[in-house]
């Protein structure tokens, strides 16, 4: 447990090259986290989500997305079959973590298969099944939640072929469990999410400085791949291609199909505009998603213009509304539509399009909005927040600017958590405009 504690403090030395940790601490913090999911965390989702036994297979380059999550960190693939199966004795209290694998999976997880007495590793699952007799076998099998539909056609067809009639009434979708796990986050994992957080606020925070900005020969490509090559540098995966985009007042707004997915490239940063980025990093298994604005400062002013300050404020208050409407048990449709209403009410004209966030970067859970299904989405959008989750605070809020005779859009992007005390974020949120150069 020291040791733990030591690695995980690691994280939080001042320096920002110094907070990266090395592969091998890296993996010591990675499986510590692990053990505690699996010994604590997964007892708890299995009892809440009523499976007694679930069961996961892939193969090697072909891993079910939640069975990657369960791989330890010198495990970097599944390898041949890999099958693991979790079987939970509500009664005695006991969680049994197998493979059915030539291997141990790590610390964790212990072989449970002798393929000199049973050749047959189908039969050699087979038997673990009779010898536990689960009421619930849950697969990774869902129709709408792709993180979660992990099992391919060939591993499920093979396993139904040779699992007795009796126990084929037992199989049911694992949807519910799956989701839990991907979606719900420990105490330990919030204590490095602050990091990251703070690594990824870090890193913009040079990104829009004229350590990398020369306004007027920087072009928004450059700083797109700057962030790139400084994930890189540092260690870091980025889980996204970052963007970066200009408004400025002698051009149109552009639609959101545009924003979003067909940005103008190369285009050279300017004094007077308002710039803005869309970047995350990956790190110890969990994934940021921030996006941030900056004003390019005119010569001679020490602040951007008060009606941009203005704007980023109401930025800031459609962030308010949409987080005070969480509620458990609340559907992200629910939450999506209420935030929608109260902020029209308030004069603004909101898009929201929030995802849940850790594991992967647009992870499982409730989806609140899409950027073109802002009357809900159907199913996701029908998934019930719940405690101890991650969020993207993700939306952006249309501004008119008469002072540039158009309108502008506040895009914001930030990681909240959402537990028994309510909501909070991770790691504060932007407030304020930055300013290049800094005042």
């Amino acid at each position: 447990m020291k040791k733990q504690l030591t690695l995980i403090l690691l994280l939080f030395i001042s320096n920002l090259q110094a907070q990266i940790l090395s592969e091998r601490d890296r993996a010591e913090v990675v499986d510590q986290v692990l053990a505690d999911r699996f010994n604590r965390l997964l007892p708890e989702l299995m009892d809440r989500t009523g499976l007694d036994m679930w069961v996961l297979i892939s193969r090697e380059y072909n891993e079910d997305p939640v069975l990657r999550t369960m791989l330890p960190a010198k495990w970097l693939n599944a390898r041949r079959r890999t099958i693991l199966v979790f079987y939970r004795d509500k009664k005695n209290n006991t969680i049994e973590q197998l493979a059915v694998a030539r291997y141990n999976v790590g610390k964790y997880i212990d072989s449970a298969w002798d393929k000199e007495k049973e050749p047959d590793q189908w039969k050699a699952l087979v038997d673990i099944i009779k010898n536990r007799n689960p009421e619930k076998i849950g697969l990774n099998y869902s129709t709408h939640f792709g993180i979660v539909d992990g099992i391919v056609k060939t591993d499920y067809e093979e396993f139904m072929q040779v699992l007795p009639e009796d126990y084929k009434s037992k199989i049911t979708s694992a949807e519910k469990l799956a989701i839990a796990w991907i979606e719900t986050r420990t105490e330990q994992e919030m204590e490095i999410y602050k990091e990251l957080v703070q690594i990824t606020h870090d890193i913009i925070a040079e990104a829009f400085s004229t350590e990398v900005i020369k306004p007027g020969t920087t072009t928004t490509d450059d700083v797109v791949w700057w962030f790139r090559q400084k994930a890189t540098d540092m260690g870091l995966d980025t889980w996204f291609h970052p963007t970066v985009d200009i408004q400025r007042m002698d051009e149109p707004l552009e639609s959101h199909i545009v924003s979003f997915s067909n940005r103008p490239n190369d285009k050279i940063i300017k004094q007077g505009d308002l710039i803005h980025c869309d970047f995350g990093i990956t790190y110890l298994r969990l994934n940021t998603d921030c996006q941030q604005h900056a004003y390019i400062l005119k010569n001679g002013e020490m602040k951007p213009p008060e009606f941009l300050i203005k704007a980023f404020a109401d930025g800031n208050r459609v962030q308010d509304i949409l987080t005070g409407n969480f509620k458990t048990g609340k559907t992200g449709n629910q939450i999506l539509l209420a935030s929608l209403e109260q902020g029209k009410s308030e004069g603004f004209k909101p898009s929201i399009y929030t995802h849940p966030l850790g594991l992967y970067g647009h992870s499982s859970g409730p989806t609140i909005g899409m950027w073109d299904s802002q009357g809900g989405v159907p199913v996701n959008g029908d998934y019930p927040l719940l405690e101890n989750t991650v969020y993207a605070i993700e939306l952006n809020t249309t501004v008119n600017i008469p002072e540039w005779n158009k309108d502008i859009r506040i895009m914001l992007e930030e990681a909240g958590f959402w537990g028994s005390k309510g909501f909070r974020y991770v790691n504060k949120r932007q407030t304020e405009l930055i300013t290049i150069p800094r005042r």
